[in-house]
């Protein structure tokens, strides 16, 4: 697995130093600047420690079973922006030649948000995941989806069968949500991860038929 970070601090160097201090607890196998430099940190075939409480596809506490690439941006709480060219072409090279020395598979590169919903947004609705997947990195959804309803929106507090399928769809394509049919926090907090990753014109949390549409084409690509 192949997770995308970025750091949330206001510099590459208060990163990098965070990053490589031992009381800090933290740690991430790659960081990439806003230049494009890449920092090597930890050997791919040992674990760091940059996902924390962590689910993805049935694999509870992904540390162990993953790569970490932190990307220099300072995230939400301190002037989220728009990640430069020059870095997103690093994070594609080095992302490709992880994802094919380690045969990992589309659906299997995620964001932070993704496997953590519940604590963590970045890499962020400014991450361009669409552009990535077309370098071969990662999964974008397909031009048809499976049953997509029209005019539909679910949001928080709905209950039933609309928002059981949403929850199944979900879980199926990888992310940890209660199977419940009640469009809750937790529920509301998964579809915002979703929404960043998929959808990040609009992740305003309510389960639209945009989005329905975006996970149907996800559920129809192989990976």
């Amino acid at each position: 697995m192949l997770v995308m970070h970025y750091t949330g601090m206001r510099t590459a160097e208060e990163a990098l130093t965070r990053l490589c201090d031992e009381q800090a607890k933290v740690s991430a196998h790659y960081v990439v600047e806003e230049n494009g430099i890449i920092h090597s940190l930890v050997d791919e075939k040992d674990c760091a420690w940059h996902a924390g409480v962590s689910f993805w596809r049935g694999q509870r506490n992904v540390n162990p079973v993953s790569i970490g690439i932190e990307i220099v941006n300072p995230g939400h709480e301190w002037g989220y922006r728009a990640f430069p060219e020059a870095q997103m072409k690093a994070v594609a090279q080095l992302a490709s030649e992880i994802v094919a020395r380690h045969s990992i598979t589309p659906r299997d590169v995620v964001g932070h948000s993704d496997i953590a919903p519940q604590r963590k947004e970045d890499p962020g609705e400014l991450f361009n995941w669409a552009w990535l997947a077309r370098q071969g990195v990662g999964l974008w959804p397909g031009k048809r989806g499976r049953g997509a309803e029209k005019g539909r929106t679910l949001k928080a507090g709905d209950t039933g069968e609309p928002v059981l399928k949403m929850q199944s769809d979900l879980a199926e394509y990888g992310y940890e949500i209660p199977l419940s049919g009640t469009f809750d926090e937790v529920t509301t907090k998964v579809v915002i991860a979703f929404q960043r990753h998929f959808r990040p014109s609009d992740i305003s949390g309510a389960w639209d038929e945009a989005s329905e549409a975006a996970l149907a084409g996800l559920l129809n690509v192989k990976s």
